[in-house]
């Protein structure tokens, strides 16, 4: 048996763009209601969300019968928390807060076995269908999207030398955390946090480096991916759950008489 083809990290290898969904409900359940919506991508979020690993298993069974690609964020950039979720068979992985090349390189060598890096090696784990996969050892880094997140003004600026880290699969930016660095908190829409965001996304492209980001107006989602932006989430599975129950009950008690 041969690892599988991870076809979100081939899309955007390939400038495909890919639409996702955040996932923060933190339950197997409400993964599978939502995985075969058709998203290309979703991220399973383990930093601002109540996510652990076990039920994190039951979130990437739900997704793996589906065509949508699971990427989880870690809840910090830990080589031990990655191990654990290498082994369960996570497809790629969002570093949150990335600072540093240093920090960068070190995600990449967290996700890559010696003498490239420091992934300690498990012989009988879902990651490698329980050692059933005979080329898992040599071909999981090409099938791993290494994806880091981008979260303050001097990471920003700093864009172009994240792209020279060997190993790193694309940049997300995070415009929440940019807007809290710029003074602007609880408004990821605002005009002076993009004018922060896109030229540096720009450069991104320019040099052939994936780019993303979560965004809730699915009008600028669109806007993005057709700006060159290879990965844009559009929502969140919390945020589609409360603005619905929100509508409908609005909806119902506007016919009241």
């Amino acid at each position: 048996m041969k690892l599988a083809t991870n076809r979100f990290l081939e899309a955007i290898r390939k400038g495909q763009q890919q639409v996702g969904l955040w996932i923060s409900l933190s339950h197997g359940y409400a993964a599978e209601a939502v995985a075969p919506a058709g998203y290309d991508w979703a991220l399973l979020d383990m930093e601002h969300s109540p996510n652990e690993l076990g039920p994190l298993l039951g979130q990437l069974q739900a997704f793996a019968a589906s065509d949508t690609t699971a990427i989880v964020r870690p809840d910090w950039n830990d080589a031990v928390k990655v191990k654990r979720l290498l082994d369960l068979g996570v497809p790629g992985l969002l570093f949150p807060m990335v600072q540093s090349v240093e920090e960068a390189r070190a995600a990449v060598a967290a996700c890559r076995y010696p003498p490239r890096g420091v992934r300690g090696v498990a012989g009988t784990m879902r990651g490698n269908k329980f050692g059933r996969v005979t080329d898992y050892y040599t071909e999981v880094e090409n099938q791993t999207a290494i994806l880091i997140q981008l979260e303050t003004i001097q990471a920003v600026e700093k864009a172009v030398d994240f792209a020279s880290v060997d190993g790193v699969d694309g940049i997300f930016f995070g415009p929440a955390d940019i807007g809290a660095d710029m003074g602007i908190l609880g408004n990821p829409m605002h005009a002076d946090i993009w004018a922060l965001i896109r030229p540096a996304a720009r450069k991104l492209m320019e040099r052939g480096m994936p780019v993303g980001t979560l965004v809730s107006n699915p009008d600028f989602a669109a806007e993005l991916l057709n700006d060159g932006f290879s990965f844009v989430a559009c929502g969140s599975d919390a945020g589609l759950l409360a603005r619905g129950a929100d509508t409908l009950l609005s909806h119902v008690r506007g016919k009241l008489i």
